[in-house]
C-alpha cells in the first residue's frame, strides 16, 4: 500500500481553486433570457394567429368590394348578412370551441398527448348540433331582420344570401376546434399557409364567379363557402396525413363519451365570449335612434372598424396565452404559468400604448382612410379620446380572458361579464347618452369606463391573487378526470 507523504498534505491550498468553485454566471438563468425565451414561446403562437386574422378580415374586406361593385342594395344584403346572421352565430361558435383551450392545452402540457385528438372530436360532434339549433336564424332571417327596421328589399335579399351561407355556417363546427387543436400543441405552420392559400382563391373565385360568370349575390355567398371550407379541408389535410402523429390517431368513439360535461364547459365559453362580442355591437344599434344618426353611425363604425384592426393582436395575444396558462398548468409549472402572464400582459400592453398615441396623434385624420366627408372627421376627432381608451383597454382585458382561458375559469367570468357589461355598462351608457344627452359619447363612455374598466380591474385583480400551485392541482385533477386510461388508449390505436 503506497504511504502519502504528509508534506504533501501540507502543500495543498486552504481553498479550492476558485476556478473550480465558484459558479460561473449563466446568462441563461438571467431574468432577460427567461423573457427572451418566454416571448418566443408567446410569439409562435400569436404570430401565426395574426397572419390568420388578417387573412380572415381581408377574405370579407375582398367580399364587400365586389359586393359594391353590383349594388348599393347587394352590397347592403351582403353586409347584414355576414356581419349581422352569420356574425351572431360566429361569436358563439367560436366561443363554444375555445374550450379545447382549456382541455387540448393541458392535456399537451401533462402529456396526455392522445387525449388531444379525442377532445377535438368531440367539440366536433357538440359544435356540429349547435349548428343545428341556429339554423333557424338562418331560414327566418328576412323576417327577424324587418323586425330590427331594415328595408323590405335589403332584409329579403340577405335573406335569400343567409340561406346560400348555411354551408360556411357548418364549416365553424369544424374549423374552430381544428384551430386550437393545433395551436395548443404549437402546430402553428398550417394557421400560415392555409389561410394565404384560402385568401387567394377566394380573390380568384370573386373574379370567376362574380365579375366573369355575374352570379351576382349568390356567387358571392358561393365563394364564401368555398373558402371556409377550404380552410377546414387545409388544416384537416395536415392532421390527418402525419402532422400531428402523437396527438392525432384517428376517429374513435371514445369521442361519444362525456358529451354532455363537454357541453357544459363549452357553454360556458361560448356565452363568455358572446357577451364580450355583442357588447359593442350593441352600441352601434343604440347610436342609430340619436340626432343626427347617419353621421353618428357613421364615425362610430369607422371607430369600430380601426378598433377591430388592433383587436386582431389583443385575440392573438389571447390565444397565445391560453396556450402557455394551459401548457404550463398541464405539466405541473405553476410559476411558469405566472411568469408567461406577466410576459404576455407587459407585451400586449406596451402595443396598446402605442396604438393609443398613434389614434391620439392622427385623432380625426384616421377617417380619411374611410370617408372624405369632413363632418365625418370632424365626429371622429371627438371620439378620439374613447377609441384610444378602448384600445388601451382592449390591450390588457383580452390578455386575462386568456389567462382565464388557460385555467378553465370560464364559468365564473362570464357571471363577470354579464355583471360589468349588461348591469353596469349598459345602464351608465344610457344613463349618459339619454339622461345627461352626451348621445354617442355617453354611450360609449359608459360602456368603456362603466364596462370593460371595471371587468379589467376584476380580472387584473383575480389573477394577481391567484394561487397558481393550486391552479396546477385543479389542472392535474381535470386532466385525470377527462382522460381515458392508457390502456383503452392503446387498444383504440390497435
Amino acid at each position: 500500500m503506497e504511504i502519502s507523504n504528509p508534506s504533501d498534505d501540507l502543500n495543498q491550498p486552504l481553498l479550492p481553486s476558485a476556478t473550480k468553485e465558484i459558479p460561473q454566471k449563466n446568462p441563461k438563468n438571467s431574468v432577460a433570457a427567461a423573457w427572451w425565451e418566454e416571448s418566443k414561446k408567446l410569439w409562435h403562437v400569436v404570430g401565426p394567429t395574426v397572419v390568420s386574422r388578417v387573412s380572415n378580415a381581408t377574405m370579407n374586406i375582398i367580399t364587400q368590394a365586389f359586393a359594391g361593385h353590383l349594388g348599393d342594395l347587394e352590397l347592403a344584403s351582403i353586409s347584414i348578412a355576414n356581419n349581422v346572421i352569420v356574425g351572431f352565430n360566429w361569436g358563439l361558435l367560436l366561443g363554444m370551441a375555445s374550450a379545447l383551450e382549456t382541455l387540448c392545452g393541458q392535456a399537451f402540457g401533462a402529456k396526455k398527448y392522445g387525449m388531444l385528438g379525442i377532445y377535438m372530436q368531440r367539440s366536433w360532434i357538440v359544435l356540429f348540433l349547435c349548428c343545428f339549433l341556429l339554423l333557424p336564424l338562418y331560414a327566418l332571417a328576412a323576417p327577424i331582420l324587418k323586425l330590427m327596421g331594415q328595408p323590405d328589399d335589403v332584409a329579403e335579399q340577405a335573406g335569400e344570401v343567409a340561406l346560400w351561407l348555411i354551408p360556411l355556417h357548418f364549416s365553424f363546427a369544424f374549423q374552430f376546434p381544428l384551430q386550437r387543436f393545433l395551436q395548443s400543441q404549437l402546430k402553428t405552420a398550417p394557421l400560415i399557409w392555409v389561410p394565404l392559400l384560402a385568401l387567394v382563391v377566394h380573390a380568384v373565385l370573386n373574379w370567376v364567379l362574380v365579375s366573369k360568370l355575374e352570379m351576382g349575390v349568390v356567387g358571392i355567398a358561393v365563394v364564401l363557402d368555398i373558402s371556409w371550407w377550404l380552410l377546414v379541408l387545409g388544416m384537416y389535410a395536415y392532421v390527418a396525413f402525419g402532422g400531428c402523429p402523437l396527438t392525432w390517431t384517428g376517429f374513435s368513439l371514445q369521442a361519444f363519451s362525456g358529451l354532455v360535461d363537454f357541453l357544459k364547459l363549452s357553454a360556458s365559453s361560448g356565452v363568455m365570449l358572446c357577451l364580450e362580442n355583442w357588447y359593442y355591437r350593441i352600441l352601434i344599434v343604440m347610436t342609430g335612434f340619436f340626432t343626427n344618426a347617419k353621421i353618428a353611425v357613421d364615425a362610430l363604425s369607422i371607430c369600430m372598424m380601426i378598433n377591430s384592426w388592433e383587436m386582431m393582436f389583443a385575440l392573438a395575444f389571447f390565444a397565445g396565452i391560453g396556450v402557455r396558462v394551459a401548457n404550463e398548468l398541464g405539466a405541473g409549472n405553476g410559476k411558469a404559468a405566472k411568469f408567461a402572464t406577466k410576459v404576455c400582459v407587459v407585451q400586449s400592453s406596451g402595443l396598446g400604448v402605442l396604438f393609443f398615441a398613434i389614434v391620439l396623434i392622427f385623432r380625426g385624420e384616421l377617417a380619411l382612410m374611410f370617408s372624405p366627408s369632413g363632418e365625418v372627421g370632424a365626429a371622429v376627432d371627438d371620439l378620439s379620446f374613447l377609441l384610444a381608451s378602448s384600445i388601451l383597454l382592449n390591450s390588457v382585458q383580452p390578455v386575462l380572458s386568456g389567462v382565464a382561458v388557460g385555467s378553465g375559469w370560464q364559468a365564473w367570468v362570464a357571471w363577470i361579464n354579464i355583471f360589468c357589461y349588461y348591469i353596469v355598462g349598459l345602464p351608465i351608457g344610457a344613463v349618459l347618452g339619454w339622461g345627461l344627452n352626451w348621445e354617442t359619447k355617453g354611450v360609449w363612455a359608459g360602456m368603456i369606463f362603466g364596462g370593460t374598466a371595471i371587468q379589467t380591474l376584476i380580472l387584473c385583480f383575480v389573477t394577481s391573487r391567484t394561487n397558481w400551485e393550486v391552479e396546477v392541482e385543479k389542472a392535474t385533477s381535470r386532466v385525470g378526470e377527462w382522460s381515458i386510461s392508457d390502456k383503452d388508449m392503446e387498444s383504440h390505436r390497435k
